[in-house]
């Protein structure tokens, strides 16, 4: 399976950007998927999971209530949905797929896509 985000770019303070995920390639597998991030001299953190249903998300503290993440297994793509952007969500996104038991870490999966950058301004 190769992943393929999009969807990132310059945003303001305060805007809105979806980010997309399309899965290509062998996509029989049930995996859960995943959005991360990395912002200049920062480790990689997790942003969002959803599992395979769609019945279990999860996401880190600072971006509750402002970022959504669903995923659409018709059309093998992901999305995250960033709504009251703040400078401090600047960083790469990446999307990643896994079946692993840790989905909100980087160890829970073992696809990656090659990342879009989300810059927010003031």
């Amino acid at each position: 399976v190769q992943l393929q985000a999009s969807g990132g770019g310059l945003v303001q303070a305060g805007g809105s950007l979806r980010l997309s995920c399309a899965a290509s390639g062998r996509t029989s597998r049930r995996y859960h998927m995943g959005w991360f991030r990395q912002a200049p001299g920062k480790e990689r953190e997790f942003v969002a999971t959803i599992n395979w249903t769609g019945h279990r998300r999860d996401y880190r503290d600072s971006v509750k209530g402002r970022f959504a993440i669903s995923r659409d297994n018709a059309k093998n793509t992901g999305y995250l949905q960033m709504n009251s952007l703040e400078l401090e969500d600047t960083a790469v996104y990446y999307c990643a797929a896994g079946s692993g038991a840790r989905p909100m870490s980087v160890g829970g999966y073992d696809i990656w896509g090659q990342g879009t950058l989300v810059t927010v301004s003031s």
